[in-house]
């Protein structure tokens, strides 16, 4: 029995070191900026915590959804609530918030080639907004604060065109896929354009915008996953990562307030 001691000791302390050093694959579909970016920032801190963070990158605001559903990834971190209500109620999808999911704010903007003050823009401009949904009655509703068209509900973040009650300079809008609004700059007066597409163009959303969301704005970005998996251990140590002072330093000094923290 004395000879099996150390064989026995050795054994347990690989067995120890296997454990140790297990990881887990969390694969999370995002946009490129700046969710994928934020992402990239915490997988170190969650490689120590067990988990291999895998971040899929998409260009578009649909297939990350599809990719959850379909179990090709674990989560994703690239829409807000209103966008994910619209999502599951016309895709027939059942994708949830991850509890606490909530991460940053990134104030909705217009932008323009042409114009630089809003008080320039002609009678007939046409103006290009976003052709999902929720971002369709967000682009609207931020047309009526500046005073540019007047909705029959104000409140209504669902409005569409046929909603605008009052159109005094007789814009025309024109709705546009969100990725292809920074190209439509060349062909509008006008684009208003999700921040994550204007980053990824090379715009300044606090320099460049000629109005923009206040932070305050509801539409604050968050993680998404299945019913099945949204409150997983994974994605609660994904979820704590996120909510650290280290991520809300990153996305203050990174993108100098056209990202804004959400905790």
């Amino acid at each position: 029995m004395r000879k099996l001691i150390p064989t026995l000791t050795v054994f347990a302390a690989l067995v120890a070191s296997s454990v140790v050093h297990a990881q887990e694959t969390l694969r999370v579909a995002a946009s490129p900026v700046p969710h994928a970016e934020i992402l990239e920032f915490i997988k170190p801190k969650l490689k120590a915590q067990g988990i291999d963070l895998e971040v899929k990158v998409f260009s578009d605001y649909v297939q990350p959804n599809l990719a959850v559903a379909d179990k090709v990834v674990d989560a994703n971190f690239f829409q807000h609530q209103p966008y994910l209500d619209a999502f599951n109620r016309d895709r027939k999808t059942s994708i949830v918030a991850v509890p606490n999911g909530l991460v940053h704010v990134e104030p909705f903007g217009a932008y323009s080639l042409k114009i630089k003050r809003v008080a320039d823009l002609p009678d007939g401009a046409t103006i290009a907004i976003p052709t999902d949904p929720s971002n369709t009655g967000r682009a609207l509703v931020l047309l009526q604060k500046q005073g540019l068209i007047k909705l029959k509900d104000p409140t209504q973040i669902l409005a569409t065109t046929r909603d605008i009650a009052e159109n005094p300079k007789r814009l025309v809008i024109r709705a546009v896929d969100p990725a292809l609004l920074p190209r439509a700059l060349q062909d509008v007066d006008l684009a208003l354009i999700n921040t994550n597409y204007a980053l990824e163009a090379k715009l300044v959303p606090t320099r460049d915008a000629l109005f923009i969301e206040g932070a305050d704005s509801p539409y604050a970005n968050l993680l998404a996953a299945r019913t099945d998996n949204a409150g997983s251990a994974a994605l609660k140590k994904l979820t704590a990562a996120l909510h650290t002072p280290e991520v809300k330093k990153f996305i203050e000094e990174k993108y100098k307030g056209a990202v804004v923290p959400a905790f």
